[in-house]
């Protein structure tokens, strides 16, 4: 067979995606077509998440934190002076990266009113402390700099992102809107957790951002704390996706036990400058092109939920590990991006997700942090976290 020529490889590879998204509705495993051969209104706080302008950002942790719904001027001049400084640092362009701290520097010396003033009064004794803590070691990031140590800038700048996560995190006073009321039978995720997931391969961290994609993250949090995952194998894996959670016999999701029913779980997408999510259809179904998603398909180990084709409202506990490709699906223009619901990213052990295999096994699923932000349905009694109460 003869070989594309090089200027047609681009429309070849985008030919690929499209044929794998007629059946990565990969879902439910009777609903996979293998292309590659083989068997089968109260008002309430506008939402203010927002993407840094530019370019794409495909660090998960950097993602999750824009996503967060606040807004707050310092807060974020800050942010997008740590995060620029990771984009520089690859090409050792010292006078940006020099700007960066200079501009983070000013926000927390002259700004430092008004950045406290956006913390929740409950919070803020927190965040005034959390200050001097950021303040030295921008201070210590400055002076490795000026030594050109660039594993020591790494390292320093990690550690500030980190507190920039706890700081942000203080500015989120409540559950930014309503959840519509035809889905009140759903468990709903209203903040954040993380999941740790041994599988036969490694393990992965994974933060399941409830703000976003509330009734999605809930439903997963949910399976993990009941313990639905454990021992499942990975059944299907093609160039950018890893997908489990098809549990044995002839069902293709979760039956509730309290019910007897099949848990469906309607398509959830948050847009950029939107208060609340879209659901039950895709972006493009509704005619929304150039709307980009709060949560998007840039970074490797995002987390979503599969579904059967043609059903944006029949996924269940399916979900898959997007294996980001830069050609293949490239950040900021991916035919995923309004079609599937991402509710997390994997922030550690992605890399294991290019040696998975079919066959492959999780071991095990629990949430580690942020059980306290799951909500089960009045109907359905919560199951006890099996990490925190005794079996009788």
């Amino acid at each position: 067979m003869l070989k594309p020529l090089k200027w047609l490889e681009p429309l070849f590879k985008t030919s690929i995606i499209t044929l794998l998204l007629l059946s990565l509705s990969i879902g439910l495993s009777g609903a996979w077509w293998n292309f590659w051969g083989g068997s089968q209104e109260d008002k309430q706080p506008k939402r203010e998440s927002v993407l840094a302008q530019g370019e794409a950002i495909t660090d998960p942790t950097a993602l999750l934190r824009y996503a967060l719904p606040f807004e707050n001027y310092p807060a974020r001049k800050l942010q997008d002076s740590m995060e620029d400084i990771g984009f520089q640092l690859r090409g050792k362009r010292w006078g940006p990266i020099n700007r960066d701290l200079k501009n983070a520097n000013r926000m927390l010396t002259n700004k430092t009113e008004e950045l406290l003033a956006g913390v929740p009064e409950q919070n803020r004794e927190e965040a005034k402390a959390l200050i001097p803590e950021i303040k030295k070691n921008i201070n210590e990031l400055r002076e490795v700099v000026d030594q050109r140590n660039l594993e020591e800038i790494w390292r320093v700048r990690r550690d500030i992102l980190e507190q920039l996560d706890d700081l942000e995190a203080l500015f989120v006073e409540e559950f930014p809107f309503s959840i519509p009321e035809e889905y009140a039978d759903l468990p709903r995720l209203k903040g954040r957790a993380t999941v740790e997931v041994e599988t036969s391969e490694g393990n992965l961290t994974v933060v399941v951002d409830g703000y976003s994609a509330p009734i999605t993250a809930g439903n997963f949090v949910d399976l993990v704390d009941r313990g639905f995952y454990d021992g499942l194998e990975v059944n299907r894996v093609n160039d950018f996706a890893v997908q489990t959670g098809d549990p044995p016999g002839p069902e293709q999701g979760f039956i509730n036990p309290e019910t007897g029913e099949y848990r469906s779980i309607p398509l959830e997408i948050l847009v950029q400058g939107d208060e609340k999510p879209v659901y039950g259809a895709t972006l493009e179904e509704i005619g929304r092109y150039k709307a980009q998603p709060v949560l998007p398909f840039s970074a490797n180990g995002a987390v979503a939920i599969a579904r059967p084709s043609g059903d944006p409202n029949g996924g269940s506990s399916q979900f898959f590990f997007f294996k980001f490709d830069s050609e293949l699906t490239p950040p900021g223009f991916n035919f995923m991006d309004g079609r599937y619901a991402i509710f997390g990213y994997a922030v550690q052990g992605d890399e294991i997700l290019e040696d998975m295999q079919e066959g492959d096994k999780i071991i095990s699923a629990r949430v580690v942090k942020g059980i306290e932000n799951l909500e089960r349905p009045q109907a359905s009694p919560r199951t006890a976290n099996r990490d925190n109460e005794t079996r009788s």
